[in-house]
């Protein structure tokens, strides 16, 4: 059986683990309002869903 002969160094393992990393999280703007939000989701800012309204939204003003 195949022994590594020599310890991976901690560059060396880190070095080839920079591609081991979460993705960015998915946005599209809101058909509606047009801010982003996450892909079949209720907007948080208008709160509409497939031309809907789901939650209502109190105004900060």
């Amino acid at each position: 059986m195949a022994v590594p002969k020599r310890r991976t160094s901690k560059a060396r393992k880190r070095k080839r683990r920079t591609h081991h990393k979460a993705a960015a999280a998915a946005t599209q703007a809101c058909p509606r309002c047009g801010d982003p939000k996450l892909p079949h989701r209720v907007c948080s800012n208008c709160g509409y869903y497939r031309d809907a309204e789901v939650i209502q939204v109190e105004s900060e003003f």
